[in-house]
C-alpha cells in the first residue's frame, strides 16, 4: 500500500472493514480486534492512526513490540489460530503498521476466555444470543437449521399416506416390504432423531408444521397502490402446510393476482401472463428452500401496482453475493431440505434458478440486507419501466 492509498482510507474514516488505532499496549485488546475481523469481512487494523484520523506515529522500538504483541495474540489467544500479514509504512509523522486480517474459513473464532466478536459497524461487539451463534455456526457449514429438532413434533406427526406415497415413488420399492417401522426409515433419511422430527422432516411431511413452527409460513399481501398501507389491502393470506402445498398455494396466489396482456392476440385469447410462470416457480422456490430457518420470521410476498417483492429471512450465506448469484453460483444452507425439495418442487439444486428467471425476464432486482438480515427479490410488472441495475 502506497501513502496515497493509506491517505484515501483514514479519510473515509473508519468502518466495517477499517480500524484506526494511536498505538496497542494490550494482547487481549488486539486479539478481539482480530477475532471480530475474522468472524465477519476480514479489514485492516492501521495501528499509528488516531480515531480522528491524525497521524500518531509509530518508532521503531514500537514496531518491534507490536510484531511480538500481535504474533502472540494471534497464535495464543485467537482460536482458531489466525496468520494477520502487515506492512510497514512510512509517513513524515512517524511510520504506520497495517494489520491484514482475512475473513476466516474455520469459523466461529474466539478469544480465548471463548468469546465470539463480531464487527459491528466501525465497532466490535460480543455475539450473545443463541440464535446468532446459531448462525455463525451454519455459516461455517458446523450446523444446518434444517436438521436442527422441531420440538413438540413427532414421528405420529408425519402425514404417512404421503410420505409412503413419496416413498414408493422415489425409491420403486414397497415401503411395506421394508420391514423398518417409519420412525427408522425417517431416521435413515435424517428427517428425525429418538421420535423427533427436525425441522426438514415437519416441513416436509407434516400438515402441522405451522403449529409449532408458526413463524415458518407465507404471508402474501395485495396492495392496491405502490406501497405498504396498514389497513388498504385487495387480497391477503397466510399459506400453511407442508412444503409442497405451501408452493402451490404461493403460486396460486400470485398468479391470481397477476395481470394478463394481450401481446398480439387475438380478443378470444386469455391473453399471456405480463410475468412468465417460471420466474415464480424458481424465486418461490430458492425462498422456501434457502431462507434461514434459524431465524423466526415469515416469508413475505408483497403485490403492487408496479412491482411483486419476495422477503426471505436471512441474507446470502458466505461469501456469495448478487453477482455470484446471477452467475449461478451457490451455497446450500439447507442441504435435507435442499435434497428433498428436488424431488417434491420444480427445483434442480444446482444453483442456476436465478439465472433461469433472468432469462425469462430480466427486470427483477436483487438485495442481500446484511443488516437487515433479509433477501429480497423485487420484480418488476411489465407495465412499468423501472431499469433494473
Amino acid at each position: 500500500m502506497n501513502i496515497s492509498a493509506l491517505m484515501a482510507i483514514i479519510a473515509r474514516d473508519e468502518d466495517s472493514t477499517h480500524q484506526f488505532k494511536a498505538n496497542i499496549n494490550n494482547e487481549t485488546s488486539l486479539a478481539r480486534e482480530l477475532v471480530a475481523f475474522s468472524n465477519t469481512l476480514g479489514g485492516q487494523l492501521l495501528i499509528g492512526v488516531s480515531d480522528d484520523g491524525s497521524i500518531s506515529g509509530l518508532t521503531r522500538k514500537d514496531m518491534g513490540r507490536l510484531n511480538n504483541l500481535l504474533s502472540n495474540a494471534a497464535s495464543q489467544q485467537v482460536k482458531p489460530p489466525i496468520n494477520p500479514v502487515t506492512e510497514n509504512i512510512a509517513h513524515p509523522d512517524g511510520m504506520i503498521m497495517v494489520i491484514y486480517v482475512a475473513q476466516g474459513i474455520a469459523k466461529p473464532y474466539m478469544d480465548k476466555e471463548g468469546v465470539i466478536w463480531l464487527k459491528s459497524g466501525a465497532d466490535k461487539r460480543k455475539a450473545t444470543s443463541r440464535e446468532e451463534i446459531q448462525r455463525i455456526y451454519q455459516n461455517a457449514g458446523l450446523i444446518h437449521a434444517d436438521e436442527t429438532l422441531a420440538n413438540g413434533m413427532s414421528v405420529a406427526d408425519i402425514n404417512k399416506t404421503a410420505f409412503i406415497d413419496f416413498y414408493e415413488a422415489q425409491y420403486e420399492e414397497s415401503f411395506a416390504e421394508q420391514n423398518l417401522s417409519l420412525q427408522q426409515v425417517l431416521k435413515n433419511l435424517n428427517l428425525c432423531k429418538n421420535g423427533i422430527l427436525n425441522i426438514a422432516g415437519a416441513l416436509l411431511f407434516s400438515n402441522k408444521a405451522f403449529i409449532y413452527l408458526p413463524a415458518f409460513i407465507v404471508k402474501c399481501v395485495v396492495y392496491p397502490c405502490n406501497n405498504i398501507h396498514e389497513s388498504e389491502y385487495t387480497d391477503s393470506e397466510d399459506i400453511k402446510g407442508n412444503i409442497k402445498s405451501v408452493f402451490q398455494d404461493t403460486m396460486g396466489f400470485i398468479l391470481r393476482n397477476l395481470r394478463r396482456v394481450q401481446d398480439g392476440q387475438s380478443v378470444n385469447s386469455l391473453g399471456k401472463l405480463e410475468i412468465p410462470k417460471i420466474v415464480f416457480e424458481e424465486l418461490v422456490a430458492n425462498a422456501l428452500i434457502h431462507r434461514d430457518y434459524f431465524i423466526s420470521a415469515s416469508i413475505r410476498i408483497f403485490v403492487f401496482s408496479d412491482r411483486i417483492e419476495i422477503i426471505s429471512p436471512g441474507h446470502l450465506p458466505n461469501n456469495l453475493t448478487i453477482e455470484n448469484i446471477k452467475y449461478g453460483n451457490s451455497n446450500i444452507r439447507n442441504p435435507v431440505l435442499a435434497s428433498f425439495a428436488t424431488k417434491l418442487l420444480p427445483y434442480r439444486g444446482l444453483g442456476n434458478g436465478i439465472l433461469r428467471a433472468i432469462k425469462a425476464y430480466p427486470n427483477i432486482a436483487f438485495e442481500d440486507n446484511r443488516d437487515g438480515n433479509l433477501f429480497k427479490c423485487t420484480i418488476y410488472r411489465s407495465a412499468y419501466k423501472e431499469k433494473v441495475r
